[in-house]
């Protein structure tokens, strides 16, 4: 069994603290810690009356590893689960390098003054963790996470060999806003203001933002209009896997969200660099809407419908082409019935504890810094049936 810690407090946090109190045969003790003690505290006690688990809290500036390095040694931590901001990755992952504690996030190391980053900072410290005899797993939400697994999934079971993988990420959910982002206001707007980007034929090309569009029908849910972005898990399954002559990324957004989205940037709202707006105040444009637009975990009062989330694998089956479609569809109303949170935050908070819980177990376990695509895909899929997010499997005849 392990202690665990689990960094940040928001939707993804109280979906990950749930699934870890419903997983005690893994977890003998769970640390719940984010910047503000008040929001870990409500989640500790939601949790004890739903579950009659207890869990302990923390004030905790994650920017600062010495923060870290006291809370995992106060509290004996084995692995750690960063779902807080990504700007922390790197404070965090150095504490666990110090402290010989395993290390799970589910999105890539950011810089505050860089949107535009890639895993070479975190793929630089392989050698750290592997002499501090430890574990680093990075991207285990569901993009990037589990659409990886899907990919490494066809790979050993599907198909001989892959040629083409079109990720298709669509929320058929409705909360009622006019504008309103699923999980921070400034992560989500930063990645979806960067030009986009494919892998074809050997080499990047990229796009300007929302340049390429196309109708995309997802089963059992409709179609919708989905824009080609570049998403971090492109970079890593090129990497592993070499046989790959496309991989793209596509995102479903609405009429009235683009409406928002391209007047709200027409006027430069989603500016990084700060700007002086009063007497010793300065804050980016992007950061002032962020603080202005609704709390995503407040979207969970009138959230209905449904997330839609795959991949499209191409490729040689015996000589002979085929195409799958891998994917998993979450209700919200059921999510936040069961978690308080809705769908986008319960979609990357059950696949962080499941890989928590097979390091845990040392059913993913090799010392180093990892991307999921690298184990075993079918353990972790029959997590996910066990934890909520069953996987579904069809062949596109054509």
């Amino acid at each position: 069994m392990a202690n665990l810690l689990i960094i940040g407090a928001g939707g993804v946090g109280r979906v990950s603290a749930f699934k870890a109190a419903k997983n005690t045969d893994t977890f003998r003790n769970i640390v719940l810690a984010s910047r503000t003690k008040s929001k870990c505290e409500k989640i500790a006690k939601d949790i004890k009356e739903k579950l009659g688990i207890d869990i302990k809290t923390y004030a905790l500036d994650a920017n600062k590893e010495e923060n870290v390095i006291e809370l995992i040694k106060k509290e004996n931590i084995d692995i750690v689960c960063h779902v807080a901001l990504p700007y922390q990755n790197i404070p965090i992952m150095q504490a666990c390098i110090k402290t010989g504690a395993a290390y799970l996030d589910t999105a890539l190391a950011e810089t505050e003054d860089n949107p535009d980053t890639y895993y070479d900072l975190q793929w630089a410290l392989d050698e750290e963790f592997k002499k501090a005899k430890t574990m680093a797993l990075l991207g285990c939400g569901f993009d990037p996470g589990v659409t990886s697994i899907m990919v490494k999934y066809a790979a050993d079971y599907l198909l001989d060999e892959i040629e083409a993988v079109d990720i298709y990420d669509c929320n058929f959910g409705d909360h009622g806003r006019h504008f309103a982002t699923n999980f921070d206001p400034e992560i989500n707007l930063r990645e979806l203001n960067l030009p986009g980007k494919y892998w074809e034929n050997g080499e990047w090309k990229t796009t300007q933002p929302f340049e390429i569009e196309t109708k995309h029908s997802y089963p059992e849910c409709g179609e919708a209009t989905s824009i080609l972005i570049w998403h971090e898990e492109l970079e890593s399954i090129v990497k592993h896997f070499p046989s790959i002559k496309r991989a793209r990324f596509f995102m479903c957004f609405s009429d009235k969200y683009l409406y928002h989205f391209k007047a709200l940037k027409n006027v430069g709202m989603f500016d990084i660099k700060p700007i002086k707006i009063c007497e010793n105040c300065e804050i980016s444009p992007l950061q002032f809407l962020a603080k202005i637009l609704p709390d995503p975990q407040e979207l969970v009062t009138n959230y209905k419908g449904k997330t839609n989330i795959g991949v499209i694998v191409e490729g040689i089956k015996e000589g002979k082409k085929k195409k799958y479609y891998i994917y998993n569809i979450c209700d919200h109303q059921k999510a936040i019935e069961e978690t308080g949170a809705h769908c986008v935050s319960y979609t990357t908070g059950v696949p962080a504890i499941i890989g928590c819980k097979l390091m845990a177990k040392k059913i993913w376990w090799n010392k180093g810094v990892h991307n999921v695509e690298e184990f075993d895909a079918k353990p972790f899929f029959e997590e996910m049936e066990k934890q909520g997010l069953p996987i579904k499997v069809t062949e596109i005849k054509e």
